[in-house]
């Protein structure tokens, strides 16, 4: 049953052991090198005016801003949805769960994607394990993040050439510049007519740039999501 396979992605802190230390040495030799092709990972469509169709550089950083309920975390779940669905690993620590139905519409591979919703006062040390051993670690983050504690992550990132997205609700919350920055403002939900009714749909306006060419200055108009559940350019 999914219900059963969906549970069983979400991890819990107690269950993260230690792990063993390992000579820099070895880890070097047996560390793969990527080809020319894999240092991407790859966007969904409705995101290509932003990120362009290049896709996302391994090892970079990607912070979105957005107010709660602005569609930081749709924007956030779209951004893992490509590369999930090509097999790549992902982790998205911090954020509560959004539910099988709205995950599915993004275009999310379940099968790929571990879930810490909750992870407490050792987020940055989750964080760090799923750097280990995924493509794409998603963290929301709600709170001042100390600079050595991002400084780290990020240099850790770097070095797994995995891409670290944060979503944060102000621009403070984050210390370190990103090489791609996305804020989103503007949001406003569809569907509610005299107070009857049910939100349907969410449009919002995207601002992008980055640093040393990660993406060109770019505002574009998104459903956060669309009626049908999806991410989809809106019309201005």
């Amino acid at each position: 049953m999914l219900w059963l396979r969906y549970e069983h992605m979400f991890a819990s802190v107690s269950h993260l052991q230690p792990r063993p230390t390992l000579d820099p040495k070895l880890l070097a030799r047996v560390r793969p090198v990527a080809a020319a092709s894999a240092r991407v990972l790859p966007v969904a469509p409705a995101l290509e005016s932003l990120f362009g169709s290049r896709g996302l550089q391994r090892g970079s950083t990607v912070r979105i801003t957005a107010p709660r309920g602005g569609g930081g975390s749709t924007l956030a779940l779209t951004v893992l949805s490509a590369p999930s669905a090509a097999g790549h690993w992902c982790g998205v620590v911090g954020m509560a769960d959004p539910g099988v139905a709205g995950m599915v519409g993004l275009g999310i591979d379940l099968r790929r994607v571990v879930f810490v919703p909750a992870p407490g006062t050792a987020w940055a040390s989750v964080v760090g394990e799923l750097i280990d051993g995924a493509d794409m670690v998603l963290l929301r983050c709600d709170q001042q993040v100390a600079h050595p504690i991002a400084r780290n992550l990020v240099a850790k990132a770097r070095d797994r050439q995995v891409t670290l997205v944060i979503v944060t609700s102000t621009p403070q919350q984050w210390p370190l510049p990103s090489d791609v920055e996305l804020s989103i403002s503007d949001a406003t939900w569809s569907g509610v007519d005299g107070g009857y009714g049910h939100f349907v749909s969410r449009r919002a306006t995207v601002s992008a740039s980055g640093r040393r060419g990660a993406v060109r200055e770019h505002i574009a108009a998104l459903w956060l999501p669309s009626s049908d559940g999806a991410v989809a350019a809106a019309d201005w």
